[in-house]
């Protein structure tokens, strides 16, 4: 029997020999397909730049407003994104505007699939409007320009919902961030809720070791570069250079991951592949006088949140102004726009929550764990959670009481209490935070900030002297076609181009390619040359990681050293020994005055209102005890709102915030005046208590502290140990009276 069997060693050197061929086989077959790809990826880019107005959005639009028509024309437009069929949408709840970024790309990215921005807000019932650009500036356009623009296309939108419950929530993706805080802070009025997605405000934080892409202008000697490339553009800023920027960030992906990625799984890649690089090849222009203010004042500068920039008619902008809720939403494995790049403004505007709260300005923000600069917007995964909730819990946000929050998700399930009050499959909850939480993430020190100061001056200095003596003859020697020349030899297009069928090297590649899917022969999953492919891969990654890895330590050792020195600190003006925050804005007299003015009329508004008053005051100082607000309880409160007749959300928002402050101002002489506040009739008052425990009951199982704080508003609505009513004074005022 044992004669029956093959030797051993001729059995793996056979199997080995198949395994081979198969393996080779396949390899021709997919290299084949690959370089298709390719060649599908460049006809695609040549179309999508011939088109007029190039776009990702994978849903149908409507043009309302083109910027190219206003009195200060612009090269972006509004549109309102036209519902799938089959979505509901509800006139009286606000709309949603999307502000893509202008960085380099085109726009679309926040409609870029059906999961999507577009998709969750569509979902939620939401009317959803766009603003999106033409790859080509209008001359002279600036970037006062555009938010002039987009604070008419807001207004248009406001108009064209009357009934809807508030103002439009917008969304502003990474650049789109800032220009809309900018516009927010000088038209507060046009906002509801402002979500920016990925969107760098503090430009110079950051921590060592991490994220060096804010040491760049100091490296570059400053944006005198800036200023050259646009010269040699003749005026214009080719996008491809800050697409260039986001690709050398992560070598491993740009050189080898990402077409990696398609060659190894070549029959089930490409549609996804071919659909971003729809969007990744899609380059736009600036004009040189935006890109200039865009790294001067912001990346360089960092004078956004300093209150150090202003408009044409020298309106300071200051962030503080901004009377709408903020959600910040960022990422820990966004090495574009890192936590401390997307929060750390709210150090430099605020010295602790009581300032943000006596500005009345409420900020919520969730960091993810992993998820990269792009997947903050174009992620299956994000949409469905972080933007699915932001959008179906916009009221919440709207309504809730100034301060600083952390939004955190869990999963809910079967045994979610009060599962029945939330929306979709996640819990949102907004969790009380303080600035010493944002610290924690890390950040800059008083060194850093000196020397990231030295760097703004150096670049101030060196921009002065390329202006006066190389930019004259640099634009005398650059004529139209050479610019135009210039920039289609960009290597990023040059790479579509290529590969194209203009390139008639290309021609057999289909031919093969087709030939190749009649007969396409894949591997088996468990051939041992496809592991000793993948390992191949992992060392490549590996290495290009490594040369990363030294070249940003090296960078950054560079830039702290460089602008660390106290000679070159002392010689740009910057004193070496000055330990004070240099950024943070001047504080207001005026405002500071109104404040106290405003605290005055609070204190006298305590004893005045009636049974609605008392249950919002109630409400409150009981969920002061537990710290969080969460979905379930907003949910709860809302059908109550209904029961009473569903009070219009903007006076509700306005009542909760005054009951919220009362109590933040005089706690107990707020609790003292509850009684007076209630109606005589003790069914009414224990109505009120028993809507009371009812939300409180809705946001899960009621802690000790929640039964204490219970029991003391219990007592003070005249609710007695067996339930009885206490008898109260009478004429009181009546469930809808309203402070005077």
């Amino acid at each position: 029997m044992s004669g029956k069997q093959a030797p051993v060693p001729e059995a793996h050197s056979s199997d080995m020999f198949g395994s081979a061929m198969d393996y080779l086989i396949d390899a021709a077959q997919r290299t084949a397909l690959f370089w298709d790809v390719m060649r599908q990826r460049g006809n695609q880019y040549r179309e999508h730049m011939a088109e007029a107005m190039p776009n990702v959005l994978n849903y149908e639009a409507g043009l309302i407003i083109d910027g190219r028509t206003l009195k200060r024309p612009v090269n972006y437009g509004l549109v309102r994104i036209v519902p799938p069929q089959g979505m509901t949408i509800d006139p009286h709840r606000r709309p949603f505007v999307i502000v893509d970024p202008r960085a380099g790309h085109g726009p679309g990215i926040g409609g870029f699939k059906a999961d999507s921005e577009v998709g969750v807000i569509f979902k939620a019932g939401h009317a959803c409007y766009f603003v999106g650009f033409l790859p080509e500036p209008v001359p002279g356009q600036t970037i006062e320009d555009i938010a002039r623009a987009e604070a008419i296309f807001l207004e248009k939108v406001i108009a064209l919902h009357p009934d809807a419950d508030g103002k439009p929530c917008v969304i502003g993706n990474c650049q789109g961030g800032w220009a809309v805080m900018m516009l927010a802070a000088i038209r507060p009025e046009l906002f509801g809720p402002i979500i920016i997605a990925g969107s760098p405000l503090a430009y110079w934080a950051g921590v060592h070791g991490k994220n060096p892409m804010r040491y760049s202008g100091g490296l570059l000697g400053g944006s005198w570069l800036t200023a050259v490339t646009s010269d040699l553009g003749g005026g214009k800023f080719d996008g491809a250079f800050l697409v260039q920027n986001f690709e050398n960030q992560n070598p491993a992906n740009t050189l080898w991951t990402k077409q990696y990625n398609v060659y190894s799984k070549i029959d089930t890649e490409a549609p996804r592949y071919l659909g971003f690089e729809r969007y990744w090849g899609g380059h736009v222009n600036l004009n040189a006088e935006e890109i200039q203010f865009i790294v001067d004042e912001l990346f360089i500068g960092n004078k956004l949140a300093a209150g150090m920039i202003k408009t044409s008619d020298g309106t300071a902008i200051d962030l503080r102004n901004i009377c709408s809720p903020i959600v910040v939403f960022c990422s820990k494995g966004d090495n574009i726009t890192p936590p401390q790049e997307a929060l750390d403004w709210i150090l430099d505007l605020y010295d602790d929550v009581d300032d943000i709260r006596a500005c009345g300005q409420t900020i919520v923000y969730t960091i993810h764990e992993k998820i990269g600069h792009l997947g903050i917007f174009v992620a299956g995964s994000v949409a469905k959670k972080e933007h699915g909730e932001f959008a179906s819990n916009i009221d919440l946000i709207d309504t809730l009481p100034p301060g600083l929050y952390e939004a955190v998700f869990e999963p809910k399930t079967d045994s979610t209490p009060g599962a029945d009050l939330v929306t979709g499959d996640w819990l949102m909850r907004c969790e009380m935070r303080t600035l010493d939480d944002i610290r924690a993430l890390g950040g800059n020190d008083a060194a850093d900030e000196r020397r990231f100061a030295t760097a703004a001056r150096f670049s101030e200095v060196n921009l002065a002297l390329y202006r006066t003596f190389a930019q004259p003859m640099v634009r005398s020697l650059v004529s139209a076609p050479l610019a135009e020349a210039l920039h289609h030899m960009h290597p990023l297009r040059v790479q579509y181009e290529v590969f194209s069928d203009a390139n008639p090297f290309m021609a057999p590649v289909a031919v093969v390619a087709e030939e190749v899917r009649k007969n396409r022969r894949p591997v088996a999953s468990d051939n041992p040359f496809i592991a000793m492919q993948e390992n191949v891969s992992k060392h490549i990654v590996a290495a290009l990681d490594g040369w990363r890895d030294f070249i940003e330590a090296a960078a950054e050792r560079t830039f702290l050293t460089v602008y660390g020195s106290p000679a070159l600190q002392a010689a740009v003006g910057i004193d070496p020994s000055d330990t004070r925050p240099l950024r943070k804005p001047a504080k207001n007299r005026l405002y500071q005055e109104l404040v106290e003015k405003r605290i005055a009329e609070l204190k006298s508004y305590i004893p005045l209102g009636g049974l609605r008053e008392a249950v919002i005051r109630a409400l409150i100082y009981v969920n002061l005890g537990r710290g969080s607000v969460d979905e379930r309880g907003f949910e709860t409160v809302r059908r109550l709102r209904s029961r009473y007749g569903d009070m219009p959300l903007s006076e509700f928002k306005t009542l909760l915030r005054d009951q919220f402050a009362m109590l933040l101002i005089d706690e107990k002489a707020a609790l003292a005046a509850l009684p007076s506040l209630l109606p005589a009739d003790p069914a009414t008052r224990s109505e009120g208590f028993d809507a009371i425990r009812q939300v409180a009951a809705a946001c899960g199982e009621i802690s000790a502290l929640d039964e204490k704080r219970l029991s003391e508003i219990g007592r003070l609505f005249g609710i007695g140990e067996e339930g009885a009513a206490i008898p109260f004074p009478q004429n009181r005022r009546s469930l809808q009276a309203k402070p005077s």
